[in-house]
């Protein structure tokens, strides 16, 4: 029977992504950024084996730490995600009328 829950489960493989997606904000060739990744998983399956609850929280609370002293000023963000270059362009028309005739207007 497993020590952790699945919510822990939940926030490793969310600790991990986030630490993934992180690095390829800060990589300027995909190539490049492959190390770097291998890097990372190497460290998480380092520590996969640890079952005392208060050094896995210690090690959690260290890579949040590091994640947020090295995230990137400005993140990439897809074109057509909110914020993006592309984000509400063009958007279609309203459905209904310009101009409501049948309302009250004084």
């Amino acid at each position: 029977m497993s020590t952790f829950n699945n919510a822990h489960r939940l926030y490793v493989k969310s600790l991990y992504k986030r630490m993934l997606n992180d690095s390829l904000n800060w990589a300027v060739r995909r190539d490049l950024w492959r190390q770097r990744a291998i890097e990372i998983r190497a460290e998480f399956e380092r520590n996969r084996d640890i079952k005392d609850p208060r050094a896995v929280a210690e090690i959690l609370a260290k890579a949040e730490a590091r994640l947020a002293k090295q995230e990137h000023p400005d993140p990439y963000i897809p074109a057509m995600f909110p914020n993006g270059t592309k984000w509400e362009r063009n958007l279609p028309p309203p459905a209904g009328p310009a101009f409501d005739h049948l309302a009250e207007h004084h």
